[in-house]
């Protein structure tokens, strides 16, 4: 992504991080802010989002969730953390897998929209997505023609299998397709998606 983002002749992304989960370990977004860039991270887990207030100081840290509609919902907190979610499926299939649900809270959740209009007051560069489960959902709550961020990394691959293969989310690339947005990479768990549009200015100033 940062070779995406030279390319795009953006040195300093804005981003929004659903899901950040920890300040830098398997962090989608700490290099940016390393070199300067600043944003807002997203963690529902108190505990979670506590660490990123620590490592984290020039973000806007938010200790809610983002879904596809303002309200309050059980938050399934599990034996371990990164595979928290908002999904009582998900959850079910994890405990199947042998993971434990070591609490459940009722989290504050905003729609993507609300989130960027009231602590971003733009559309990001940069969103970084994975909450374990939901990522469908909240991407067809977007409304593209007022929010087209430049690039989408996107949490595509789920373990909750049953027998914990990763399976591809083939409607999270379906939907980016159909909204403008093409594959430049993918990581195999993260695909990362680049605005038609960006990248059609990019190959016209080359």
């Amino acid at each position: 992504m940062r070779y995406l983002f030279d390319l795009l002749q953006i040195a300093r992304p804005s981003y929004i991080d659903i899901g950040a989960h920890h300040p830098w370990h398997y962090n989608n977004t700490y290099l940016f802010y390393r070199q300067g860039a600043r944003g807002v991270n997203v963690e529902p887990d108190p505990s979670l989002y506590a660490g990123l207030r620590r490592g984290r100081r020039h973000d806007v840290n938010l200790n809610m969730g983002i879904g596809p509609r303002a309200a309050e919902m059980d938050f399934y907190v599990m034996s371990s953390r990164a595979l928290n979610t908002f999904s009582a499926i998900e959850a079910r299939k994890y405990v199947e897998q042998g993971l434990r649900i070591v609490d459940t809270r009722r989290i504050r959740v905003q729609t993507f929209a609300q989130a960027v209009d009231t602590h971003m007051g733009r559309t990001p560069d940069l969103v970084s997505l994975d909450v374990e489960g939901l990522e469908l959902d909240i991407l067809r709550s977007i409304d593209f023609s007022e929010n087209r961020p430049h690039v989408f990394c996107i949490e595509t691959l789920s373990y909750a299998g049953g027998d914990g293969s990763g399976v591809k989310n083939p409607e999270i690339h379906a939907l980016m397709l159909e909204n403008g947005y093409m594959l430049y990479a993918d990581t195999y768990i993260n695909s990362i998606y680049v605005a038609e549009s960006s990248w059609r200015n990019l190959v016209i100033k080359q």
